[in-house]
């Protein structure tokens, strides 16, 4: 399909949907479905609710906050509790199940409360070729991904974003600090906060994409092959050496692989990722 033809499918889609809470986390699909909701339905029949909780980085929350207010929707903040979830906080590759049913959980209950005909989420149609437990929590809790029915992939929605003016055009992925954590190594509060506090220290570096992955005592940086400099060059390495240890970690690494999203599944197996649930 095309891509105007991509958009026209996903305008029907939504209009067919009346009334439709948004689980929205202020990143480039969501924002993006969340101001074509808005455009197709009207304002009053879209509410964007954002899951507050540790897992999500006070850098993300603050630009999903503005990015609302400039599509000039209703947002409501949704306190989600999935820290004290021990099959969340476990840590196993089926972690983002969980993450997302206690989101999905919540968002149902407003939606019925409410009166909003349906849920809707922003995984987009690349989603479905990676290892994505989330996606299994929406089929399960009746979650309408309208991005994926219109096979809408990423370069798509940045594409749209851009003829939008979405200040989220061009921004980086931004997955929850969980997905910063080994699996198998229990996620806690503190784990959470020493990654959102090592990233935004290296966000002073100028980086973009980058990522902090947790591996117990070791820091494990992945940036762009042409940022190594940034952090490898003095004083840049020894300041961000000071400053991991003092978030706690023993040793600090760069991977020599560079930046990649979802590195931390390169580790499971085949059977692993055959979610039975």
């Amino acid at each position: 399909m095309a891509l105007d033809e991509k958009y026209n499918l996903l305008q029907q889609i939504l209009k067919s949907l009346n009334r439709v809470v948004v689980a929205y986390s202020g990143g480039v699909d969501s924002t993006f479905l969340l101001k074509t909701a808005v455009d197709v339905l009207g304002a009053e029949n879209v509410l964007a609710c954002i899951g507050v909780s540790s897992s999500l980085a006070k850098s993300q929350y603050n630009l999903a906050i503005d990015c609302a207010k400039m599509i000039g929707v209703e947002i409501e903040e949704v306190q989600v509790q999935e820290i004290y979830d021990s099959e969340y906080s476990a840590n196993n590759p089926d972690r983002c199940f969980h993450c997302k049913s206690n989101l999905y959980r919540l968002l149902q209950n407003i939606a019925g409360q409410r009166n909003f005909n349906n849920v809707i989420c922003g995984s987009n149609y690349d989603d479905t070729d990676d290892f994505r437990p989330g996606n299994k929590a929406a089929d399960t809790y009746g979650i309408r991904a309208p991005l994926i029915e219109a096979e809408m992939t990423k370069n798509d929605i940045r594409q749209l974003s851009r003829k939008l003016n979405l200040p989220t055009a061009d921004l980086p992925a931004s997955p929850c600090l969980a997905s910063r954590i080994t699996y198998g190594l229990e996620i806690t509060e503190q784990r959470l906060k020493q990654v959102e506090q090592a990233e935004d220290f290296l966000r002073s570096f100028g980086l973009c994409e980058f990522r902090v992955r947790h591996h117990d005592t070791i820091a494990r940086i992945e940036v762009k092959p042409e940022d190594l400099l940034k952090i490898t060059s003095e004083p840049a390495r020894q300041k961000i050496v000071d400053r991991f240890k003092l978030l706690g970690f023993k040793y600090i690494t760069v991977d020599l692989q560079g930046f990649r999203s979802g590195s931390l599944n390169e580790s499971l197996t085949e059977r692993q990722k055959q979610i039975n649930l």
